[in-house]
């Protein structure tokens, strides 16, 4: 049993992995969050420390005694909350830490993801003479559960929208790129792999990929026409001069509805994200490595086929 600590821990992605760690009886769960705790939510092994992540002792002190720190906290391009809490943490003497990653293994075209780069170089350079802090980017690419939308699939992961939509048998691709490949991985499969990661003896991998499965732009629209049934896909296609230069036209724009984004920024920023998205795809930042899967070897990834036939089974 170790005491593992969770920085924005009532998110949807940490209340994921939350929900598996206390299943196992086995850890005590500290939640760092800029809010109260909700009623209920300090029994079960599970304790509270409100915080706003400014306060380096601060964090060092809530931080005492601390094995492991999971970090799911959105930050600014200079990455000052997740740098106050690896300096936290080394004061602390905390062994290992994973900071918000939860994604993509490449960044370019991901300007909202310029922190994740921030930290990369901070804790590389933390560890560059001698390894002070262990840790490891857990990068499981795109969520299979978004292709169910707009029907759940997870009990905490909130649904967005992609450039496939399955639910209304359409698509929007970067022109030429069919063969761009992505790696998927269910939320639930990153949950367990991460509380097995939290008990794995040897040390972590620097780069953490988790790969449930791999398939081709092509493969995927595929794969949405036999799960769906119906009539083929309606496809529209965008260069990556439009995307680029924000200069482009479709029927429709998958809308990234999440509780970080302002309702009044929704139009704009994904029209934003799902051209940066579609150009990151094409530069491989979605194929993530399998560190994590080698790591493992007795866990089985859930099929993703199996996956989504059963999640729209009897949908109209």
């Amino acid at each position: 049993m170790v005491k593992i600590a969770i920085a924005g821990g009532s998110g949807n992605v940490g209340q994921e992995i939350i929900d598996v760690l206390v299943a196992t009886k086995k850890h005590e769960i500290l939640i760092l969050s800029r809010k109260d705790a909700p009623v209920g939510e300090t029994s079960g092994g599970i304790t509270w420390a409100k915080t706003d992540y400014k306060d380096k002792e601060q964090l060092a002190q809530i931080l005492q005694g601390t094995h492991t720190l999971l970090s799911f906290v959105g930050d600014e391009p200079a990455a000052p909350i997740q740098k106050n809490l690896i300096d936290a943490a080394v004061q602390a003497g905390v062994k290992r830490f994973a900071p918000s990653e939860w994604a993509s293994a490449g960044l370019e075209h991901l300007g909202w993801y310029a922190y994740k780069g921030e930290t990369r170089r901070y804790l590389k350079e933390l560890n560059k003479d001698k390894k002070v802090l262990e840790y490891t980017l857990f990068q499981p690419g795109t969520f299979t559960n978004y292709f169910t939308a707009p029907f759940k699939s997870s009990d905490n992961v909130q649904q967005v929208e992609l450039p496939w939509d399955f639910y209304r048998r359409r698509a929007i691709l970067l022109e030429g790129s069919e063969n761009d490949r992505i790696s998927l991985t269910t939320s639930q499969d990153l949950a367990n792999v991460v509380a097995r990661a939290i008990e794995f003896e040897g040390e972590w991998p620097v780069v953490g990929g988790i790969r449930g499965s791999e398939l081709s732009v092509k493969e995927i629209i595929a794969l949405g026409e036999k799960v769906r049934g119906g009539p083929p896909f309606d496809i529209q296609k965008v260069t990556a001069h439009a995307f680029e230069n924000g200069e482009w036209n479709t029927s429709w724009v998958p809308e990234i509805n999440h509780p970080s984004i302002p309702p009044e920024q929704v139009e704009v920023l994904s029209r934003i994200f799902t051209a940066g998205i579609l150009l990151a795809i094409h530069d491989k930042a979605y194929q993530v490595s399998d560190e994590w899967n080698r790591l493992l070897p007795d866990y089985k990834f859930t099929d993703t086929e199996d996956f989504l036939t059963k999640a729209w089974y009897g949908k109209a």
